[in-house]
């Protein structure tokens, strides 16, 4: 077996990079460390064209402009199985999302082939061949990397190459490719891969269980923990945990003395933290309060109702031999019952709308 090249210079990089450009698609992978860092440290990008693969050691270097404004050409298709975290990297390097993409477990999901399923899995079902993954905790960031390593890396775009076009026919013989486009235009918004600090408080659990101002109290607190853990790069609870938040949120402390008395904050992070918590707080006590989202559990009514759509979209999924989440989770029926044709979710979008969403809006 032939050792995988691994690129690890600009000047070594550049006739590839010509030469890819020739290409009407590219097969990618990334290999990234996220451990003590809010944003992923990118290690290894691998590309296949389908006629060789490589690795590409983006630590050494000088400059990854070129590569990612390769990346950005609307001519060159990105073929990525389940893309969102190579998306996630590639957005906060170049700004923007790479595009057009073609994911291979959203085209195996549009085929009926499985429900989000892993490339192992998908390799196996279409090609027959088991893979190695005895190297998956491979620490990405540490030089030398082994032949084995290295073979592992490009093992990934090798089969890529090979899954892509067996899915697009297939695709277009189901008259769904379409359908995956649409769906891949979407996920390449680069929107969807930054969290914007005022939006923290989405990622937050159970804060409908909060009264107005106790959830403008923690939104606030939210935004003040992205913005401090993105500016020093650093994972969020390292910052302060979501648990910390909801309490202040709750209690609302006026000074460092109530503050501590909370008992929820180490010594350290109140004596680091402790004043700028504190004035987030106050800017939120100042602020209108307002719902930001509400209690879940909806009137036995309405989960009828909701009850009543998800059904009729389960038959409407078998139908199409896919899942019926991938039309629609429970949440944007939810959402449906409560807005109607107002519910901004793509059920109400494209192709979804065809099958399904257009249905379900008459049984209202």
């Amino acid at each position: 077996m032939s050792q995988t090249p691994l690129i690890a210079s600009d000047e070594a990089l550049n006739p590839l990079l010509h030469t890819w450009s020739t290409r009407p698609w590219l097969a990618l992978d990334t290999e990234f460390v996220r451990v003590d860092t809010y944003y992923p440290k990118l290690c290894l990008v691998q590309v296949g064209d389908g006629q060789h693969s490589v690795c590409i050691d983006t630590l050494a270097l000088r400059d990854l402009t070129p590569l990612l404004d390769l990346l950005k050409r609307p001519d060159l298709l990105k073929v990525f199985h389940a893309a969102s975290q190579d998306l996630e990297i590639l957005v906060q390097l170049g700004g923007s999302c790479p595009a057009p993409l073609f994911d291979t477990q959203l085209a195996a999901t549009l085929l009926g082939l499985g429900d989000q399923i892993g490339y192992a899995a998908l390799v196996e079902k279409q090609l027959g061949i088991v893979l190695d993954k005895s190297l998956t905790r491979t620490d990405w960031s540490r030089r030398p990397l082994t032949a084995p390593e290295l073979a592992y890396a490009a093992a990934d775009v090798e089969h890529l190459a090979v899954l892509y076009p067996m899915l697009r026919d297939a695709l277009a013989q189901a008259g769904r490719l379409a359908w995956l486009e649409e769906d891949c235009a979407r996920a390449a918004n680069g929107s969807h891969y930054i969290t914007e600090p005022a939006d923290a408080w989405r990622r937050l659990k159970g804060l409908a269980r909060l009264n107005p101002q106790a959830q403008t109290a923690a939104a606030a607190l939210a935004a003040w923990r992205e913005q401090r853990a993105q500016s020093h790069n650093r994972p969020r609870k390292w910052i302060i945990e979501d648990d910390a938040i909801y309490r202040m949120a709750e209690r609302l402390p006026r000074n460092l003395a109530e503050l501590g008395a909370l008992t929820i904050l180490p010594p350290r992070t109140l004596a680091r933290h402790g004043e700028s918590l504190l004035a987030a707080l106050d800017a939120a006590r100042a602020a209108p309060a307002v719902a930001l989202t509400h209690d879940e559990r909806l009137a036995s009514e309405l989960k009828a109702r909701v009850q009543k759509l998800q059904e009729r979209l389960r038959a409407i999924a078998t139908t199409h031999d896919i899942p019926a989440s991938l039309l629609a989770p429970r949440a944007d029926l939810e959402a449906l019952v409560l807005q109607g044709a107002q519910a901004g979710i793509p059920l109400l979008e494209g192709w979804r709308r065809e099958i399904a969403g257009r249905e379900l809006l008459e049984l209202l």
